[in-house]
């Protein structure tokens, strides 16, 4: 009768060790906080552009029209 050939115990758990510490070391993070990361993250962002702001007429042109409005109200009543 032919026994089952065991693993060694301490070499499977050495080998298990191993391949989790490997495993950590993928999920390492560049960053020690989050400040660091958040910092990082809106330098790249504002590296590509991403934060300025486009000049926008809209606030001239709704003045310029509510001001007619108002200036043309007066003249009819006066």
């Amino acid at each position: 009768m032919e026994s089952i050939p065991r693993p060694d115990p301490q070499a499977a758990l050495m080998s298990l060790e191993a391949a989790a510490a490997s495993t950590r070391g993928g999920f390492a993070c560049l960053f020690s906080t989050a400040d660091e990361y958040e910092t990082a993250l809106i330098t790249q962002r504002r590296a590509q552009g991403r934060y300025t702001q486009g000049r926008s007429y809209w606030p001239f042109v709704m003045f310029v029209g509510c001001a007619l409005i108002v200036a043309g109200t007066v003249l009819l009543l006066a």
